[in-house]
C-alpha cells in the first residue's frame, strides 16, 4: 500500500457539521452528483522573486494582485521590497519567480492589460504633503514606459472590462496618531480617472473627480480607499473612514448617485480580548466602513467591511445602484471562520476577522463571491443567487489575505497573502493557488459546531487521545493562548471533518482554572482524565498534572518535585500517557541537568506517588530546537511526536517515534538516568505538504484508538502570527506504519 493511499484524508462532505447555519451548496447546474469545490494546489513565497543582490531573510509581502490577459502570469504589489513581483503560473502546481520591478516608491495597487502593468506609487513626504504617480511598465521588457503624476497619495486602481479607462482612488490617508485619528485631516482625497489606449495612460486627458461634500461624516475629507469599474463604466468608490459609498460615470466624471454604507445590529459577537472565546456579546449601530468593493453586474456591487475608523460589521453587503441593501452577511462569515477555528481571538475588541479583500469570478455556469479575512487568514466563498448567496466553503489562506484573482478560464483562484514573519522564525508571505476541480472539499480538516446560535469556539489544539469505549471519539485540549478558558474538546472523527461537538470547561471550585498550559491529555480509567501542564514558574504557573473527572472538575494536583525543578526550563510537560498505574509524561526539551540533545521521560507510579525517568535522544539540528510534542501508549509501545520548530521550506523533523516498553527502566531522580532507544516509524512531512500549503511547525497531537487508528492535530496559535489553519488526519492502522 502506498503512502498517499495509507492515508486517509478527513474531507469535508457536503452538509456535515454546517447544518445549524445552511447546507453546503456547489454548483448544482453542473448536472452531476460530484460536487465542484476550491482546492488549494500550491504555494508560492514571495522571497522567491528577491534579486539576487538581496537577502531572502528580507522581508517580503503579497498585497495586491492581478493577472496578464492570458492568466499565465499573476503580478502582485511588495511594499516592503518597493517592487512587483512576478509569478509564472505556466504549471499553477509548481509556480516560478519570475522577476522583480524595482521602484522608487510604495506601490500600492496595480492592474493588468495587454503588455502594461499599470502601478499606483505612493511618494508622499507627510500626512500632510501626499503625493504619488501611476507608473507605466512593459511587462515583456521589464521596464518602466512612463509616468503620471496623481497629486496624491494612491491607493486602490482598476481598469475598465473594456480596456478604455483607468481609475485611481486618491487616499490622502490620515494620520491615526494625530488627534485620535479624527476626521478631518486635509489635504482632501478624491478620484482620478485616465483614458486608457491600447493598455497606454493618456496622462494629459486625466480627470480629477471630486468627493467632498458628499458624505455625512467628515465630507471636506474624504478618503477614497477601493475602486471597481462596471461594464457601463460606472466606478464605485468606497470612502472607508466616511462609511459612505459613491458611484461615477468613468466617462463624464459626474457622480451618480452616493449614500451611506449604513450600520448593523449583531448578535453572538466576542467583543472582549480575554484569552477566551466567548460568542455572547451584542453590536449596535455598527458602521460598515467599507474596504474592497466589486461589481456583480451593472446593478449590483459587494463589499467588504473590515472598517478603520469607528466601524467595523465583520461581515459583507450587497448593495444596487440605488443604495438598497440587497444582503447583509451579519456574522455569518464570522461564526463559520469561528467553527473552523480561525477565529482571532486578540481581535475581539477591535473588529474581529475583519473581512477586507474580495474577488468575484464565474466558475462553470455560477458566480463566486469570494471574501478574504485579513486577521482570521481564511477565504470565505459564497455562490451568488441573485438574493441572498449561499455558502459554498471556506479555504485556508496565508496570513493576511490582503487581495485576490478569480482566473476563471483557467479554473484557478489566486490569493495574495501579505504578512511576513521570516525575520522571527515565522511564516512567509505567500501567493496561494487554488484549482476549481470535481471533488469534496478538503478543507476544514477539523471544526466544530453551532450551540445555542454561537459556535464553539475553539484553538490551539494541543493535545490528544482517543476514547477507549465509543469507536471514533476523541479528546483534545487548548494550550495557554486561551488561559482564562482551558478545555476538554470532544471530537468525533467518523465525521467528515472531525466535529468538536462540546467544549468540557476545566474548573476549580466552580470556576475556571484560570492559567493552565495545557498540553496533554490521557484517560484515568474511571471516565476522567490526567492532564498535563507545561507551565511556567516565572508566570506562577505551575509545571504539574491535574486529575479531572468527565465534567472537567479538578480532583487532584501534582506538582513536579523539586528535585526536577532544580532544573527545570519553561519547556515543560508536552503530553501524558498512562500505562497501568505509571503517567508517562514527555517533557519538551533538554532541561539544565539533560545532556546535549536528549529530554526526559517522567514516570509518575500513581499508588506510590513517586516520580522517576529516563532519557530520551533527541535528533541533532544545525538551527533551532529539536523537541517532544506528545506521547500515547498502545500495545507494547510509547509512540512519541518528534518536531523541530521549521516552518515552512526550512522544516525537516516532523516524526513519530517509538520507545518499546520493555526497554524502559527509569530510575529515581538524580540518580544516572538510562538513556532510551528510539524508533522512527512515520515521517509526517509528506502528509504537511501534501495541503498544497507551507509546512506548518506545530504538530502537537497524537491519539491512538483501541482499534489502532493514529490520528494527529496540530496546533494553530490562536491564529495569532499564524495562518489559523489547523491539520487533522488520520494515518490509519499504526501496525501498517
Amino acid at each position: 500500500m502506498t503512502m498517499k493511499r495509507n492515508v486517509r484524508w478527513l474531507a469535508l462532505t457536503v452538509s456535515a457539521g454546517l447544518s445549524a447555519i445552511s447546507p453546503l451548496t456547489y454548483a448544482a447546474s453542473e448536472k452531476t452528483d460530484i460536487p465542484w469545490a476550491f482546492q488549494r494546489i500550491s504555494a508560492f513565497p514571495t522571497y522567491l522573486n528577491l534579486p539576487a543582490t538581496q537577502s531572502k531573510q528580507n522581508e517580503t509581502s503579497a498585497e495586491m494582485i492581478s493577472a496578464t490577459d492570458d492568466q499565465r502570469f499573476v503580478l502582485y504589489t511588495d511594499s516592503p521590497a518597493k517592487g512587483i513581483g512576478v509569478v509564472d503560473l505556466n504549471d499553477p502546481r509548481q509556480p516560478k519567480p519570475a522577476g522583480f520591478f524595482a521602484l522608487d516608491g510604495e506601490p500600492t495597487s496595480l492592474d493588468v492589460t495587454r503588455d502594461s502593468a499599470l502601478i499606483a506609487v505612493n511618494t508622499s513626504e507627510s500626512y500632510t504633503r501626499p503625493g504619488g504617480y501611476l507608473a507605466h511598465w512593459r511587462i515583456s521588457t521589464r521596464q518602466e514606459v512612463s509616468r503620471c503624476d496623481l497629486g496624491g497619495q494612491p491607493d486602490s486602481v482598476a481598469i475598465s472590462p473594456d480596456k478604455s479607462l483607468l481609475a485611481v482612488a486618491i487616499e490622502n490617508e490620515r494620520d491615526e496618531d494625530l488627534n485620535d485619528g479624527k476626521l478631518p485631516q486635509l489635504p482632501a482625497g478624491g478620484l482620478v480617472v485616465i483614458p486608457l489606449q491600447s493598455g497606454v495612460p493618456q496622462c494629459d486627458a486625466k480627470r480629477w473627480v471630486n468627493l467632498t461634500g458628499l458624505a455625512t461624516i467628515a465630507p471636506s475629507d474624504p478618503e477614497p480607499e477601493f475602486v471597481a469599474i462596471n461594464a457601463q463604466n460606472q466606478i464605485v468608490v468606497t470612502l472607508q473612514e466616511n462609511n459612505h459609498l459613491v458611484i461615477v460615470d468613468g466617462r463624464s466624471g459626474n457622480v451618480i448617485n452616493h449614500f451611506s454604507a449604513g450600520e448593523v445590529n449583531l448578535d453572538h459577537v466576542d467583543i472582549k480580548e480575554e484569552k477566551a472565546l466567548h460568542f455572547e456579546g451584542a453590536l449596535r449601530q455598527v458602521r460598515r466602513e467599507p474596504d474592497a468593493v466589486k461589481w456583480l453586474d451593472d446593478h449590483r456591487f459587494v463589499t467588504a467591511n473590515e472598517g478603520d475608523y469607528q466601524g467595523g460589521s465583520r461581515g459583507f453587503t450587497i448593495f444596487d445602484t440605488t443604495g438598497k441593501v440587497l444582503y447583509e452577511s451579519g456574522m455569518d462569515f464570522e461564526h463559520r471562520a469561528a467553527l473552523a477555528g480561525h477565529y482571532p481571538e486578540k481581535r475581539s475588541e477591535n473588529k474581529g476577522i475583519e473581512p477586507e479583500g474580495l474577488a468575484v469570478g464565474t466558475f462553470g455556469s455560477q458566480q463566486y463571491i469570494f471574501v478574504l479575512s485579513e486577521r482570521g487568514s481564511v477565504v470565505g466563498v459564497y455562490r451568488d443567487t441573485g438574493a441572498a448567496p449561499e455558502f459554498v466553503q471556506l479555504l485556508p489562506s496565508g496570513m493576511s489575505p490582503e487581495s485576490a484573482i478569480a482566473l476563471a478560464d483557467r479554473a484557478l483562484f489566486v490569493t495574495a497573502n501579505e504578512t511576513d514573519l521570516g525575520k522571527d522564525g515565522g511564516a512567509r508571505a505567500h501567493v496561494m493557488v487554488y484549482e476549481w476541480r470535481q471533488g469534496a472539499a478538503v478543507y476544514p480538516q477539523i471544526q466544530s459546531v453551532m450551540r445555542n446560535g454561537q459556535p464553539i469556539g475553539w484553538g490551539a489544539l494541543s493535545g490528544l487521545v482517543a476514547d477507549e469505549q465509543h469507536s471514533g471519539r476523541l479528546y483534545a485540549v487548548n494550550d495557554s493562548f486561551y488561559q482564562k478558558q482551558p478545555a476538554i474538546f470532544q471530537v468525533d472523527a467518523r465525521q467528515q471533518p472531525a466535529l468538536i461537538e462540546r467544549m468540557i470547561p476545566v474548573t476549580r471550585d466552580g470556576k475556571a482554572a484560570k492559567g493552565l498550559d495545557l498540553e496533554g491529555i490521557t484517560l484515568d480509567g474511571n471516565g476522567g482524565f490526567w492532564l498535563a501542564s507545561e507551565g511556567n514558574r516565572k508566570k506562577a504557573v505551575p509545571h504539574a498534572l491535574y486529575h479531572v473527572n468527565a465534567q472537567g472538575e479538578i480532583l487532584a494536583q501534582v506538582d513536579f518535585p523539586d528535585r526536577l525543578l532544580e532544573h527545570e526550563t519553561r519547556f515543560g510537560a508536552e503530553g501524558v500517557t498512562k500505562v497501568g498505574d505509571v503517567l508517562w509524561v514527555a517533557i519538551q526539551r533538554p532541561w539544565k541537568d539533560d545532556p546535549k540533545n536528549t529530554t526526559k521521560l517522567l514516570a509518575y507510579h500513581l499508588k506510590e506517588k513517586r516520580w522517576q525517568a529516563v532519557r530520551y535522544p533527541l535528533e541533532a539540528v544545525d538551527f533551532g530546537w529539536v523537541g517532544l510534542s506528545e506521547i500515547a501508549a498502545y500495545g507494547d509501545s510509547l509512540y512519541l511526536i518528534e518536531r523541530d520548530n521549521q516552518i515552512g521550506a526550512q522544516a525537516a523533523i516532523k516524526q513519530i517515534t517509538r520507545v518499546r516498553l520493555k526497554d524502559l527502566h527509569p530510575a529515581d531522580l538524580g540518580a544516572d538516568l538510562p538513556l532510551v532507544r528510539k524508533e522512527v516509524v512515520r515521517d509526517l512531512l509528506p502528509e504537511l505538504k501534501s495541503t498544497g500549503g507551507y509546512v506548518v511547525d506545530k504538530v502537537e497531537g497524537l491519539a491512538i484508538d483501541h482499534h489502532g487508528q493514529a490520528f494527529i492535530v496540530t496546533d494553530n496559535d490562536g491564529v495569532d502570527d499564524s495562518s489559523g489553519e489547523t491539520l487533522f488526519f488520520s494515518l490509519g492502522d499504526l501496525s501498517a506504519l
